[in-house]
C-alpha cells in the first residue's frame, strides 16, 4: 500500500508545533517494583534504585533522540512505579520516607522530570502498609524534589472511604505546614486508573506488564487555533472541528509512543488523549471555551462548553490510536492555565463552578490554591464532594489542593515551571467538622451492581 504525502499537511503540522504549542506532554515509563519487596527497608531501597536505573537508563536519551529526529517537542520524560504501599507491605519500618528519597535519587540518576507511585489504594479500607505510607507523605514530599504521590479513597464499586478522606485532609494540612509545594505533588483520587502517564497521579498498576510506555499528548493551543475559523458557526461544526484536530494530535502521540516502545524494547501501553494546558499564553483550555462564545471562563454556559470539548476530544482521539487510556479528556488545573488564572482573578471562576466542570471533564479540582488557614476538615469535605462526583458518575475525579501558608484570598502563590502560579481562591465559611468526624463508608451507588 502506498501513501501520498500531502505537503500542506506537513506544513500544517510544523505550524502546530511552532506557533500553536503542540507537544507531547509526557513519555512515561511504568516500572513494576513488586519484585523489590523485602522485610529490610534498606534492601528494598537498594532493589528499587537498581531496577529503576536499569529499566529507565535510556528513557531520557531516547526521548531526546525522537525529539531531534521528528521535530516533535516532548516536554517531560517521567517514570511511574508500582504503588509503594504494595511494594513496602512486608517492610518492618514504620516510616516510608527512605523509599521516597530512593525514588528521588533514582529519578535524578536517570534524568527524568518526575517519578510517580508513592501511592496507596484504600478506597475500601486500609492495610497497615497503606497507613504507614499515608503518614509518611508530608515528610516524603517535602524532602524530595521529583517524587509524586497519590491516594485513591473512593470508587464506583466500593463507595467512599470517609476515614481515608478525613485522614487525607489532615495529611494535606501537615504537608502544607511544612512546604506548600509538597501539596502540588499530591493527588487524592476517586476511581484512579492504572495507566495514567500524567503527574502527580501516575502509578504503575498491578494489572500492568513488567514495564510499559504510556504517552500523554496535549494541544489546547492547536484546538483553540482551529476553532477561530468557526466563529458564529453551529456547535455541530465546532464539535467536528475539535474531533478532526484531536485526531491529528493523537496520531502524533501514537507515532512517538510506537517509536519509544520500539527503541526501548518496552511494550506500548496507551496514549492519553488529555488536553493538558500550560501557563503559556495561547496554550489554555479556558481560552478554547471562550472562543466558543463565553465572555469569561466560569460564566454560565462553561460546563456545557467543556462537556462538548471533552466529548469531541475523546471521539477524535479514539480513532487515531489502537490503545487509548489514562484519563483522556480536558484538564482544568487552575495554576497551569493562563486563561483559568485570569478568570479567577476577574472573579468569574469559583471553586463551585470548577466542581461543576469536573462532572464533565477529566480529573477534578486541580492545582487550586486556598487560604493558608484552611482547616483539615474543610479540605476533607472538598475531597468528599469530588469523590462523590467520581463515584456516582463512574469517572476518575481528583483533588489537588494547595493551602498557601501565610496567604489569604487576593494573594498569589508561584510554583514555577509547568506548575505555574495561582491566585488564592475563597472557600465557603461553614464548618464540615461534624460531617467528616462520622467516618465509615459512604455506600456505592446502585448502578455499581453490574454483575
Amino acid at each position: 500500500m502506498s501513501y501520498l504525502i500531502n505537503s500542506s499537511e506537513i506544513l500544517q503540522t510544523i505550524d502546530m508545533i511552532d506557533q500553536q504549542h503542540l507537544d507531547v506532554r509526557t513519555v512515561t515509563m511504568g516500572i513494576s517494583l513488586l519484585d523489590c519487596a523485602d522485610r529490610d527497608i534498606n534492601v528494598c531501597c537498594e532493589r528499587i534504585y537498581e531496577k529503576i536505573c536499569r529499566r529507565a537508563e535510556k528513557l531520557v536519551e531516547t526521548g531526546c533522540a525522537i525529539e531531534r529526529e521528528f521535530g516533535i517537542p516532548i516536554v517531560n520524560k517521567r517514570v511511574s512505579v508500582s504503588p509503594i504501599s504494595l511494594v513496602a507491605a512486608s517492610c518492618t519500618a514504620e516510616d516510608y520516607s527512605p523509599i521516597a528519597l530512593t525514588l528521588d535519587k533514582a529519578a535524578k540518576a536517570v534524568g527524568v522530570n518526575f517519578i510517580g507511585g508513592f501511592s496507596a489504594l484504600c478506597h475500601k479500607g486500609f492495610t497497615d502498609s497503606d497507613l504507614r505510607l499515608i503518614r509518611s507523605i508530608p515528610q516524603a514530599l517535602t524532602q524530595t524534589e521529583l517524587v509524586c504521590s497519590s491516594v485513591n479513597v473512593a470508587s464506583t464499586r466500593a463507595g467512599i472511604n470517609m476515614d481515608a478522606v478525613a485522614l487525607m485532609g489532615r495529611i494535606i494540612r501537615r504537608t502544607a505546614n511544612i512546604d506548600p509545594i509538597g501539596c502540588a505533588k499530591l493527588v487524592v483520587f476517586a476511581n484512579a486508573v492504572e495507566d495514567n502517564p500524567f503527574m502527580a497521579g501516575a502509578f504503575h498498576g498491578a494489572g500492568e506488564p513488567e514495564c510499559v510506555i504510556n504517552v500523554g499528548v496535549s494541544g489546547p493551543g492547536v484546538v483553540a487555533h482551529a476553532l477561530k475559523d468557526c466563529r458564529g458557526k453551529s456547535f455541530d461544526t465546532v464539535a467536528e472541528t475539535i474531533k478532526k484536530t484531536a485526531f491529528k494530535i493523537t496520531r502524533m502521540g501514537q507515532l512517538v509512543a510506537q517509536e519509544a516502545s520500539r527503541r526501548l524494547a518496552v511494550p506500548f501501553g496507551v496514549v492519553d488523549l488529555s488536553l493538558a494546558p500550560t501557563p503559556t499564553i495561547g496554550d489554555s483550555v479556558a481560552e478554547i471555551l471562550e472562543i466558543m462564545g463565553l465572555e469569561k471562563c466560569g460564566g454560565h454556559g462553561t460546563t456545557a462548553a467543556l462537556a462538548l470539548l471533552n466529548d469531541a476530544v475523546k471521539k477524535g482521539g479514539v480513532m487515531a490510536s489502537g490503545h487509548v487510556g489514562g484519563l483522556s479528556g480536558a484538564f482544568i488545573p487552575v495554576s497551569e492555565d493562563a486563561g483559568m488564572i485570569s478568570a479567577v482573578e476577574a472573579g468569574a471562576l469559583s471553586i463551585d463552578k470548577l466542581e461543576a466542570m469536573t462532572c464533565v471533564c477529566s480529573v477534578g479540582l486541580d492545582m487550586i490554591a486556598v487560604p493558608g488557614d484552611t482547616s483539615a476538615e474543610t479540605i476533607s469535605a472538598i475531597i468528599a464532594d469530588e469523590a462523590a462526583i467520581g463515584m456516582v458518575n463512574n469517572k476518575t475525579t481528583a483533588v489537588r489542593l494547595i493551602p498557601a501558608k501565610g496567604k489569604t484570598v487576593g494573594d498569589k502563590i508561584d510554583f514555577g515551571g509547568l506548575l505555574g502560579s495561582a491566585p488564592i481562591m475563597p472557600l465557603h465559611a461553614g464548618s464540615a467538622a461534624e460531617f467528616i468526624a462520622r467516618g465509615g463508608r459512604i455506600p456505592a451507588p446502585l448502578h455499581s451492581l453490574k454483575n
